[in-house]
């Protein structure tokens, strides 16, 4: 049989080719995450051997289930070229409504109460990143401005709301708490919820047309818009979702934690973007994956716990995420530029 000559070979091979090359470049990075994480896990481990006792493994889990939701709605907002720094204050403004609810709710049975705690929460998140979203979009102002604005806006209403006072533990059902307590061997089932959600946003992104143009949309806006693509309508839902997925957070942090003030969550958005960032989800859009923000949030809430086991002050963390999303960048962007040649080279041997 004649073999097909590279000027005889159809475009969409190329194309095909190009796709799996990109393909096998995501999945060097996610693989090159749970290298990492696996190589922290020994060393963490070699220095102090109840780093992998279970009741280690259920506090790992139990961080990564609301900063691995965040990174859900962020990753969605960063890849189409945008950020969302708002979500940590609306974390803590739907923590803090979220758990006052209870002590308006009276005659009302538990369940009842706990799933208009995360009707709330959901309801304050959809409508800050409604606001969000409609800033960005209609008004044209950068996100990065509109969601710094807002961070502060939404920190200073929950602070005039909240004023010196707090919601103390002992005001909370029981069964409130037994959404972060239960577990099984040590895995939290909310744990387990999360991941589940997480895949299926995976299987959006990748599956769906509407996700699917998030990526073309973070590639390059105008050509995505010369091309049909309703791009105002898709960061707009980006933003709602992330907005949500946020106010969804604040209910579980305070399932978590139990005691909340109008510090709940603050500085959280820096650990959500260092996550999404570490995961491999590109700064200037167009190219990550949510598993793979999910990853960095598993990542990252690894290395904290390591250090405290091991005894480093936790006043390096931030120092840590810092110096982690500088590596995360850098390696992004040679892979970038090795994948960019590499294409180019390749595209110049088929055309000759």
């Amino acid at each position: 049989m004649a073999t097909m000559d590279s000027a005889d070979r159809p475009p969409f091979m190329s194309r095909i080719k190009t796709t799996k090359l990109t393909d096998i470049a995501y999945r060097l990075r996610a693989f090159g995450i749970v290298a990492a994480l696996v190589l922290l896990i020994v060393v963490a481990t070699a220095i102090q051997s109840r780093f992998l006792s279970g009741q280690e493994v259920n506090i790992v889990l139990g961080n990564w289930t609301i900063l691995g939701l965040l990174t859900l709605g962020e990753a969605m907002v960063i890849i189409t070229r945008n950020v969302d720094l708002s979500i940590g204050s609306v974390l803590g403004l739907s923590a803090y409504m979220s758990g006052t609810m209870f002590g308006h709710l009276h005659g009302v049975s538990t369940t009842t109460a706990i799933v208009i705690a995360f009707a709330v929460g959901l309801g304050i998140g959809m409508a800050c990143g409604i606001v969000n979203g409609v800033l960005v979009t209609v008004g044209r102002v950068p996100s990065l401005v509109v969601t710094l604005a807002t961070l502060y806006i939404i920190r200073g209403i929950a602070i005039v709301i909240i004023g010196g006072g707090q919601v103390v533990a002992s005001s909370l059902p029981d069964a409130f708490f037994e959404i972060s307590l239960k577990n099984f061997h040590n895995v939290p089932y909310l744990a387990v919820a999360v991941a589940v959600v997480i895949c299926i946003g995976a299987y959006y992104m990748r599956s769906f047309r509407s996700g699917r143009d998030l990526y073309a949309i973070g590639s390059h806006p105008d050509a995505a818009r010369l091309v049909g693509i309703r791009v105002g309508t898709r960061v707009f839902t980006a933003f709602v979702v992330s907005g949500a997925l946020a106010g969804v957070a604040g209910v579980l942090w305070a399932s978590k934690y139990g005691t909340l003030d109008s510090t709940a969550g603050s500085g959280y958005e820096l650990q959500v973007i260092a996550a999404v960032v570490i995961g491999g989800v590109a700064i200037f859009g167009g190219s990550g994956s949510v598993i793979g923000a999910a990853l960095g949030a598993l990542l990252l809430s690894t290395i904290l716990a390591a250090l405290y086991v091991v005894g480093v002050s936790p006043f390096w963390t931030q120092a840590i995420e810092g110096m982690l999303i500088l590596v995360a960048i850098t390696i992004d962007r040679l892979i970038l530029l090795q994948l960019t040649a590499s294409l180019r080279k390749r595209r110049l041997r088929e055309a000759t």
